[in-house]
């Protein structure tokens, strides 16, 4: 079969292999490390094509290939670059060293291991526009309000409208990353089903996204919560993303534009703090004032006969300087709170950090105290939509 007709794979695989100054930046010798594993590879045919790169603190895999997600090959092609860049990392002094890295066995697949991944795997069209996003200091669900703006809303996406391709909607799957469960529901007949599931961002996750008139693949987010593979908070997620656009898709115009509102997201300074979504190209792609504020980058290419031609650095543009300036706006109303929410996570996520070690030196310093009458506390799930109203 002709490469043009053969199913290619995407593959984007991220991990915080070390940083330096901090969580600040990726080192050039640890890419350039990665890089010579992916080159090998690429050599001998594993891999059709890649590119290097980082945002922040994670180094960046982006890998074509025609062995389909979640092979074996690739996934330890990508564990065997994020190896040989924590050799570097931990040469060099690097803060973090291998922090993503939650194991030293690779098992075939680096889903549950560290590693943040987006797979998808889709037959090339004549020209396959498609947008990598990458994100800092923030966690899966931040993806959650621009890829319903770019598949839901009318007022975002024009193609919701006036593309016959398009008109008919697209389906969400959403997981539900603390019971592993996963629902598929269909815009916009089942719209706010969907809005009810992902105002939830640290819980509901939207994983895959699919074009209904056909079912053809249109994005893929990475799932991975590094607090619940570990037990604790041992880094923030940082995840990444893959849209496809044009001819049938959403315009490349119209997948940036929700970015252009800096939406409030979890992950900032320790995994924390709430912060706003900053979007900025490669050479801003770096995370100082207060480990932020978070930051996502958007590179786009075109996939033909499986090689990346680009990429573009699509949020170094002008058009988006405004969105920058609303986001340090933000991020000094947020900073003003300082240990109080709604800067701080909510008492749900915080259990994942440090805090939890800080109280445990207070628990037997509490005494009953008379309030005059018995709360009655019930989990939010548990209520019924009477007891709410």
């Amino acid at each position: 079969m002709s490469e043009e007709r053969r199913k290619v794979t995407v593959s984007v695989i991220k991990a915080d292999i070390g940083s330096l100054a901090g969580h600040h930046k990726v080192h050039p010798d640890t890419i350039l490390a990665a890089s010579r594993v992916l080159a090998e590879a690429k050599k001998k045919g594993v891999i059709k094509d890649f590119y290097v790169t980082h945002v922040g603190d994670d180094l960046q895999l982006i890998m074509t290939h025609y062995k389909g997600v979640d092979s074996p090959d690739i996934h330890g092609l990508a564990w065997e670059a994020f190896k040989e860049a924590t050799k570097v990392a931990k040469e060099l002094g690097l803060y973090a060293a291998g922090q993503d890295l939650l194991s030293d066995a690779f098992s075939g697949n680096v889903r549950g291991l560290g590693p943040g991944v987006a797979e998808m795997e889709f037959v090339e069209r004549p020209a396959e526009p498609i947008v990598v996003f990458m994100a800092d200091k923030t966690e899966p669900g931040a993806f959650n309000l621009p890829l319903y703006k770019i598949f839901a809303d009318p007022f975002n996406t024009a193609g919701l409208v006036i593309d016959p391709r398009m008109h008919d909607g697209f389906v969400f799957e959403v997981l539900d990353v603390f019971e592993g469960k996963m629902v598929r529901l269909a815009a916009p007949e089942e719209l706010y089903d969907l809005l009810a599931l992902i105002g939830t961002p640290g819980r509901y996750v939207i994983k895959r996204v699919y074009r209904k008139r056909d079912n053809e693949i249109a994005a893929v987010v990475s799932s991975e919560r590094l607090n619940l593979i570990a037990g604790k908070y041992v880094g923030k997620d940082d995840p990444v993303a893959i849209v496809r656009a044009q001819s049938g898709f959403p315009a490349v115009g119209e997948v940036l534009e929700p970015f252009s509102f800096p939406h409030l997201v979890a992950g900032w300074m320790r995994g924390s703090h709430h912060g706003p979504l900053m979007p900025v190209g490669l050479k801003d792609a770096k995370c100082t004032r207060f480990d932020g504020p978070p930051r996502i980058v958007a590179l786009g290419f075109q996939v033909h006969n499986g090689n990346l031609i680009g990429p573009a650095d699509l949020f170094d543009d002008p058009a988006f300087d405004e969105a920058r300036r609303l986001a340090q706006f933000i991020a000094d109303y947020m900073r003003r709170h300082g240990p109080f929410m709604p800067h701080r996570l909510g008492p749900e996520e915080m259990e994942y950090t440090t805090l939890p070690q800080v109280l445990e030196r207070l628990k037997d310093r509490f005494v009953k105290a008379e309030l005059g009458y018995k709360p009655v506390i019930k989990r939010s799930e548990e209520l019924s939509g009477a007891e709410h109203d």
